[in-house]
């Protein structure tokens, strides 16, 4: 068995200091269990306020105090993403880290939010690859928010035998849904579906850490953290509030799933 943690917080505007405080004191309230692999949303360190403050091409001080806590807390981590810069391009990028704190995976963000108002493609460069994470427990497949809309991209991760995908997001909707009940209700649901889909679809255990509440500039992130099972089941959800998620999973069961039925091997 595996211990998953999947961290949800409302990283505050550029207070990365406060964010990655939140992020440590999750780990540690946690260190008591089993960690396998530690997962964050997207910009847990930032916010969407990113465009002054991007890191160095390795991810800067930012990934240097999580790369700390995985050597501490002897756990892998994927970590949410940060907005580094390389020559003159900014890129949205997780990093996946092993225990000894080292960097063994990177995945620049394809598929950009520029759609409905999102202007993310005005300051970001989209990636060009799939990436997978060989961890000592699994081989995880990296995607990062609005990747999701894309069921190619999850096609292209699976035909390489992983076992999970993770995917940090940053998912928001304007105030005046999220400040209606029943409309930020249809949000959720919409958003629990389309991550179950993609789990079921793939035939792996999928985890989605999503940011919560204000996101300033009148955007509200919906929360909703999951870890789901290869079946669609879910075996942890978060409401609408800074926590963290704990399950055990076993990777034996996503092998067996494929040997009854070769996903990877239908186009």
């Amino acid at each position: 068995m595996a211990g998953i943690l999947n961290i949800q917080i409302n990283s505050l505007l550029g207070e990365k200091e406060v964010n990655l405080s939140k992020i440590e004191y999750y780990i540690k309230k946690n260190s008591d269990k089993k960690l396998d692999l530690v997962i964050m949303p997207e910009f847990f360190s930032t916010n969407i306020e990113y465009q002054n403050t991007p890191e160095n091409k390795n991810g800067g001080d930012t990934i240097k105090f999580i790369q700390n806590l995985a050597k501490i807390y002897k756990t892998n981590i994927i970590t949410g993403t940060v907005v580094r810069k390389i020559n003159d391009k900014m890129f949205n990028t997780s990093f996946a880290i092993n225990r000894n704190g080292e960097i063994i995976a990177e995945y620049d963000k394809i598929h950009l939010f520029n759609y409905m108002g999102g202007n993310e493609g005005c300051n970001i460069t989209e990636g060009n690859k799939t990436v997978i994470a060989d961890f000592d427990f699994a081989k995880v497949g990296m995607a990062v928010c609005f990747d999701v809309r894309y069921p190619l991209h999850f096609n292209k991760l699976i035909k390489q035998n992983i076992d999970m995908i993770v995917l940090p997001a940053c998912w928001i909707v304007p105030s005046d849904i999220y400040k209606d009940e029943a409309s930020l209700k249809y949000a959720q649901d919409m958003w629990i579906a389309l991550n179950r889909t993609r789990a079921y679809d793939n035939m792996v255990y999928f985890v989605v850490s999503n940011q919560t509440k204000d996101c300033g500039n009148k955007l509200y992130a919906i929360g909703t953290s999951m870890i789901i099972s290869p079946t669609a089941e879910i075996l942890a959800k978060a409401e609408n509030k800074e926590c963290a998620l704990y399950a055990d999973i076993d990777i034996e069961n996503v092998k067996y799933l494929k040997s009854l039925f070769p996903i990877a091997n239908i186009d």
